[in-house]
């Protein structure tokens, strides 16, 4: 990452042999259940060679659900060594390097990028670059898929206080903002949440739905509002105008 400061190359330079452990293959399997519901029908209308970069791949979680979905022109990008050596075990395309680097060197040369948990490691003064960036390296019509934590979510801090390198939460509108401000369109948003995959997923949207209800009535009270977005996690999906 650009400008990284000490504290954060420190951290990522062990970031999953200190803190996050070795993949857990039934977690692996729940999330790419749950992703057939939330990010799989962001992808519409991709031709399956289209050009896709993920930004801050990791251990390459959504190179392998591009693979499995049929995309063969997908490619990662990420920090930390680790992650991509697993990534690259498993047979996917995965580099270690700078985002920056990696976005500035490739003006208007993807139809989609991911970001899937990876602006909010980024401090406020480098997310008009970092968007910036994305915004060059997309073809006129492409589009960008962000999964990032809510601030407004009802568990909100575990996410924000949960890891050092967390440096920037946006809500709905303040993601929205400023991608605007950059020309994005189309901007859509979307709760995480549970997704109806079985009956135990069913009756959690259920109880969920009744959850959301009783705090929006709490936020009616003490303010005469309510919001859409209660998940400790958002989703937003825009594109890059024609």
């Amino acid at each position: 990452m650009s400008k990284t400061t000490d504290f954060r190359e420190q951290l990522y330079s062990r970031y999953v042999s200190a803190f996050k452990g070795p993949r857990d293959d039934a977690q692996d399997r729940r999330w790419y259940r749950w992703s057939e519901y939330k990010l799989v029908p962001l992808l519409g209308g991709l031709t399956r060679e289209a050009a896709i970069l993920d930004l801050g791949c990791g251990g390459g979680q959504m190179l392998q659900l591009l693979k499995d979905q049929g995309f063969s022109n997908a490619s990662g990008v990420d920090v930390s060594a680790e992650q991509v050596r697993e990534a690259t075990d498993r047979g996917l395309k995965a580099t270690v390097g700078d985002v920056f680097d990696c976005l500035l060197g490739s003006r208007s040369n993807f139809d989609a990028i991911t970001a899937l948990d990876i602006v909010e490691h980024f401090d406020k003064s480098e997310q008009l670059p970092l968007f910036e960036a994305i915004y060059a390296a997309l073809r006129p019509g492409g589009r960008l898929i962000i999964e990032t934590p809510n601030g407004e979510g009802l568990f909100a801090s575990q996410v924000i206080y949960g890891d050092l390198t967390h440096l920037t939460i946006f809500s709905e509108a303040s993601l929205s903002q400023l991608l605007r401000l950059l020309g994005f369109e189309k901007i859509e948003f979307y709760e995480t949440g549970p997704a109806p995959k079985d009956l135990k997923g069913r009756v959690r949207g259920l109880l969920w739905r009744i959850v959301k209800a009783a705090a929006n009535a709490a936020r009616i009270i003490e303010s005469g509002e309510t919001q859409r977005l209660w998940t400790k996690n958002l989703i937003c999906c825009c594109r890059k105008p024609l």
